[in-house]
């Protein structure tokens, strides 16, 4: 066979490479916006134009978990050293707009200071592979997951563990975690006991599901709020959206609201101011 022919064959088998290799990541421009989407699968930062958020002053009957998450993201938004957060806790009592609201406040502040990216719970195993990109940036960020929680028989908890504290390279300075969770512990109360009770050294077992929570520097507890908590929340949705009623109506009309839900929450509240925004002539 004549060396062009070799040449030729060579060269096509270096483009059908080419054509199989994996896509390059595109690049990470951190200027683009003030707040970002994880993209797993395209390893890429979708830049989010506009948060959905609402104003620190209007998240009622948690202000000493809000003064402590406030004053973390500051230290660190500030190049201080600072701890990652659990937040968990009861539903629709605000914690992922707590850390939606801080991140507002902090870059209203001192514009441009702090980068919030939402990593969802099913692409945690490629977190290493964002925190490599991330290293690599001058700006400060702060890595949000809300809603985290592991069932049975999954392993991807490993990889969080090891980025938040333990591995060889850690977390890159300029990078904080932040997740949000029903559960103190993030595993479900009956797969910690089913460690407990099939495993031959229970307490290993045990300890190597709850650690996970051990990682972060802080937990801040989110409970049922009281009714008085709860009318404070829906006066200021209502302040917030200029709504004119009367206030025993209102009182009336929110009680009811949140009967027939069975709870009391943020969420609850903004639900009903909602309606009621609707309902307004």
């Amino acid at each position: 066979m004549s060396n062009d022919k070799v040449l030729s064959l060579f060269g096509r088998l270096v483009d059908a490479v080419e054509r199989l290799a994996p896509p390059k990541p595109a690049e990470i421009d951190l200027a683009a916006a003030d707040a970002f989407v994880w993209e797993a699968e395209r390893a890429w930062l979708r830049p989010i134009p506009h948060i959905a958020s609402v104003g620190l002053d209007l998240l009622v009957g948690i202000d000493r978990v809000r003064d402590i998450l406030k004053g973390n993201t500051e230290r660190f938004a500030a190049g201080k050293p600072a701890n990652n957060a659990l937040l968990w806790g009861a539903r629709g009592m605000g914690k992922s707009s707590l850390v939606k609201a801080i991140h507002q406040e902090v870059n209203r502040s001192a514009p441009g200071t702090l980068t919030l990216i939402e990593i969802h719970r099913e692409d945690i195993e490629s977190l290493p592979t964002l925190l490599q990109l991330l290293a690599e940036a001058d700006q400060r960020c702060l890595l949000f997951c809300d809603d985290l929680s592991f069932d049975a028989g999954e392993s991807s908890y490993k990889s969080l563990k090891a980025v938040l504290e333990g591995g060889l390279q850690g977390r890159p300075g300029n990078v904080l975690f932040y997740a949000t969770s029903n559960r103190r512990h993030l595993m479900p109360r009956d797969m910690i006991e089913n460690e407990r009770t099939t495993a031959i050294h229970p307490g290993e077992a045990v300890e190597e599901k709850v650690s996970l929570s051990d990682r972060f520097g802080l937990w801040l507890g989110f409970h049922p709020c009281s009714q008085d908590d709860f009318l404070s929340m829906v006066n200021g949705y209502c302040r917030d959206l200029n709504i004119q009623i009367d206030e025993d109506d209102l009182r009336r009309e929110a009680l009811e609201w949140a009967a027939t839900r069975g709870a009391r929450s943020g969420r609850v509240a903004w639900q009903f101011v909602q309606d009621l925004a609707g309902r307004m002539p």
